[in-house]
């Protein structure tokens, strides 16, 4: 796939998405990062600042988004629109790549889990590195399946998501640098 043709949609935070833009870049891939007014960004490249009316496009219920997550989350403005951000990074992507930690009720750790659970719901193709198993998952049916160390993920849409932890590992680092690698080179 020619790199060139290519869109990463992100969120630009501090962690898996500013490393996913970095490689993003580094491969000749665009990307855009969405935002809001009054959040920190990493990443300028490629910056789309959402205004509240299209923040407004991406609303979905907390109380839901909790029930389906199996935990509580917070109320406050600030981590709706970041979940508002999420609806537009996954809604705009034909796959969905993270990084982040399956948990045992099958959803992902913390805010990043929203963006996988809406990628189920949508039915999209998303693969899920578990920086505490150290491997690659892919979303199928109802279950992850786990990939072979020499089978990981590519890149095979033009319009790709790439969002995750803040909190990114090494070998989180190395995962992304690998999926671009195999998917780019």
């Amino acid at each position: 796939m020619n790199p060139q043709n290519c869109i990463l949609y992100s969120g630009g935070a501090p962690g898996a998405e500013a490393e996913f833009g970095m490689n993003a870049e580094h491969a000749g891939v665009d990307e855009v990062n969405f935002s809001f007014e009054g959040h920190s960004n990493v990443r300028q490249r490629g910056l789309r600042i959402l205004n509240p009316e299209e923040l407004e496009n991406g609303d979905i219920s907390l109380e839901y988004v909790s029930k389906l997550m199996n935990r509580r989350y917070s109320q406050g403005p600030m981590f709706r629109k970041i979940l508002q951000t999420i609806w537009y990074q996954i809604n705009e992507g034909q796959e969905i790549y993270v990084i982040g930690e399956v948990l045992e009720d099958r959803t992902v750790k913390g805010g990043t889990g929203w963006g996988a659970e809406f990628a189920k719901l949508c039915n999209k193709p998303l693969y899920v590195y578990d920086q505490a198993r150290e491997v690659w998952l892919k979303w199928v049916g109802m279950e992850w399946l786990e990939l072979a160390d020499d089978d990981g993920p590519r890149i095979t849409h033009q319009r790709f998501t790439g969002t995750g932890s803040r909190t990114l590992t090494d070998s989180g680092r190395a995962a992304i640098k690998g999926l671009f690698e195999r998917s780019f080179s």
